[in-house]
């Protein structure tokens, strides 16, 4: 919990995970932060891993945790700095400001340096899963969603969608698009790449 007034930490992280009969697996996991709170959602396509499969993901997540949490006022994702949702990405930042703009929420993302996103607690989710699959041939969609849906995380079974949607790579903006997003960043000095906050439009 942050001392802004946070009432409430979203942790985003994905990690894809390559099974052997080249079926690729992707998954973004949502972690809300209050230890009273213990809910986990990982999400899993078959499509490559884009913007817009983890902006669905989690506008699903937020349209089902937001009830749980009426009096949030901001939403700050904690997120590794990959190259499908860094901070200068247009389409996933385009996404986000959609987001904010639906909800009404402002979105804080704040990014792990290199090297450094084992320090995200979201990991201990992806121990606990490696450790449940203990070495099993993963050779099958099935197995791994099998495997997902049966780990326990703090006592509980997470929930585990598929999103079947096929998403599409090498999406981009105009420039036009960017100039008009651009206004919309609000950039910490000095570590402008590391955390941006963007502020829903007035209905």
């Amino acid at each position: 919990m942050h001392d802004k007034t946070h009432d409430e930490l979203l942790s985003v992280f994905r990690r894809a995970k390559t099974v052997p009969t080249a079926v690729n697996l992707r998954e973004l996991s949502l972690n809300p932060s209050p230890r009273r709170e213990r809910h986990l959602q990982s999400y899993f396509t078959a499509s490559p891993l884009t913007p817009d499969f983890m902006i669905d993901c989690l506008n699903d997540g937020w349209t089902t945790l937001r009830q749980r949490f009426p009096h949030s006022t901001t939403l700050v994702l904690t997120l590794a700095n990959d190259p499908e949702n860094h901070s200068r990405r247009t389409p996933f930042m385009q996404r986000l400001a959609a987001f904010t703009d639906r909800f009404q929420v402002p979105v804080e993302l704040a990014y792990y340096p290199p090297y450094h996103s084992h320090y995200n607690p979201i990991e201990r989710v992806w121990d606990v899963l490696e450790k449940h699959w203990n070495g099993s041939l993963l050779d099958s969609c099935q197995i791994l969603l099998h495997f997902a849906q049966t780990m326990t995380f703090r006592a509980r079974l997470p929930s585990v969608p598929w999103l079947k949607m096929v998403y599409q790579t090498g999406v981009r903006l105009t420039q036009k698009q960017m100039a008009q997003l651009k206004h919309r960043f609000q950039r910490l000095p000095g570590l402008a790449q590391w955390f941006v906050r963007i502020v829903p439009l007035p209905l």
